[in-house]
């Protein structure tokens, strides 16, 4: 069942990337396709690849991914409005032991897609964990429409593919004593990212092969839900929040 939670921090990040004009994707005309070769974080194992052919605003994506923990669900999106990069895990900062969201942010910006089985894909449903993958085997394949912006950053080069959720030590459920950043009252492990690709502009033109992600596999318990769910509240603030602060430092070292 799908939490019903409040969402103040969405229009907090919309705020901080307003919708680019059609310019930017207009720019590009006929379909372009782009790759990126997933790498794991947080010691996670996860390994994979995300392939993207986007037509003006629609975009066919193709995700095939493994060593993901089977049964819990894992929140996916496209980050889009940072650096286009990604972080490793040299920059746990704060020595916990965990890559986490707030030190990603820096690199992948903010939520410009949620990489949902069905129904919508805004950032909206970086909330919707009854509608992400759960397999340990990850074969994704959906089209749909996507913003403005995010054409644009897979145009520009700083679009980002994130998947998170990591069983850093092995116990077969989100646990631990290292708690989330975004929520001290959640295991780290529910809301760090265990993978993540660039994606740059591939010549191959065709997504890798594998069948289509239906939502069909193993549930995770109402707990599991629950501690993704609420990260992924405080997820979408946590990118707003870091990518503002990332182009107020921009500001200050051109000054």
């Amino acid at each position: 069942m799908r939490k019903a939670l409040a969402l103040p921090t969405i229009a907090l990040a919309a705020a901080a990337f307003p919708l680019l004009t059609m310019t930017g994707a207009s720019a590009h005309d006929g379909a372009h396709s782009y790759q990126a070769n997933l790498g794991a974080l947080n010691q996670s194992g996860v390994t994979g690849t995300g392939m993207v052919t986007i037509d003006g605003t629609t975009a066919t994506v193709m995700i095939e991914a493994s060593g993901l923990l089977a049964g819990a669900p894992h929140a996916q999106h496209f980050h889009i409005g940072a650096q286009g990069e990604c972080p490793t895990d040299q920059d746990d900062t704060d020595g916990d032991g965990f890559v986490s969201v707030s030190e990603g942010v820096p690199y992948y910006g903010a939520i410009g897609t949620s990489l949902t089985t069905s129904g919508d894909t805004s950032p909206d449903s970086g909330l919707a964990i009854d509608r992400f993958p759960t397999d340990a085997n990850e074969s994704y394949e959906r089209t749909f429409e996507v913003t403005p912006d995010v054409a644009a950053a897979f145009h520009d080069g700083t679009a980002v593919l994130v998947l998170h959720g990591v069983d850093k030590d092995g116990s077969g459920t989100y646990d631990g004593t290292v708690m989330s950043d975004l929520d001290p009252s959640l295991p780290m492990e529910a809301t760090a990212p265990a993978a993540c690709g660039a994606f740059s502009e591939s010549q191959m033109g065709t997504a890798p092969n594998g069948g289509a992600e239906t939502g069909g596999g193993s549930t995770a318990g109402v707990e599991q839900e629950t501690a993704v769910g609420v990260g992924a509240v405080a997820l979408v603030g946590a990118a707003a929040a870091g990518a503002v602060a990332y182009r107020r430092r921009q500001a200050t070292d051109q000054a």
